[in-house]
């Protein structure tokens, strides 16, 4: 134990000169934070693009670019050697997610800050890093909509809405907004289409079950937007 907190405070510089207990512990505390890494990215992500190997990869991505500076060490011609041999590899997987491509760059730093053996800052930037991200996925940072979807109701009385459904959306809603008005002549009914904001997003169907309910009420749908885009 008393080892491991004396490579943990090592020197900021190179060293060339790796034993294997040194490298073991490169790459086992690469390894851990790899892990944390991918483990927060998991838990905060949102929307369809989701991939267990790219999760897999971060943890990878971590070790391999750890085991790559233990490999270059300070020697610039090892260095140029490495950089022509992974030029050889073409990376067809195109990231659609700008989030996604923070935290491979997250994980090449952490690596190369483990693998040069800066275990302090390594672990140090890890942690803010991941604290950043967990605070900004709890305040919803960037958010810019107020509205949580739209709503669209039709209905059997032509021409306004009536006041039961509207006595609904003010129960239901912190705030809503109707944006679009449509009649048919031939079925005598009115479509009404709002923006709203749920006071819970968890009692949409309890929205919805209720609109039905009411007599005069034709059709009644929600449509909720993704927590990666806007409305």
């Amino acid at each position: 134990m008393d080892a491991f907190f004396e490579a943990l405070g090592a020197t900021n510089r190179l060293n060339t000169d790796y034993s294997l207990s040194a490298a073991l512990l490169t790459l086992l505390l690469a390894f851990v934070l790899g892990q944390v890494i991918a483990w927060i990215y998991a838990w905060t992500h949102s929307g369809l693009s989701y991939s267990r190997s790219y999760t897999q990869a971060l943890v990878l991505m971590t070790i391999v670019v750890s085991l790559v500076m233990l490999v270059i060490g300070d020697s610039i011609v090892t260095a140029f050697g490495l950089l022509g041999a992974l030029a050889l590899i073409r990376f067809r997987n195109v990231l659609k997610d700008t989030r996604d491509t923070v935290f491979v760059f997250m994980a090449l730093v952490v690596g190369m800050a483990v693998g040069t053996q800066r275990f302090q800052l390594a672990i140090l930037g890890t942690v803010v890093l991941l604290l950043i991200i967990l605070y900004l996925n709890a305040t919803s940072f960037g958010t810019l909509g107020r509205y949580d979807g739209y709503l669209t109701l039709r209905v059997a009385a032509a021409g306004r809405v009536r006041e039961e459904p509207m006595a609904l959306l003010r129960r239901f809603c912190r705030v809503f907004k109707q944006i679009s008005t449509r009649q048919s002549g031939e079925e005598e009914s009115a479509e009404f289409v709002f923006q709203v904001g749920l006071r819970d997003r968890e009692r949409s169907a309890d929205l919805l079950r209720e609109l039905r309910r009411i007599d005069g009420v034709l059709h009644a749908s929600l449509v909720l937007r993704s927590e990666m885009s806007e409305v």
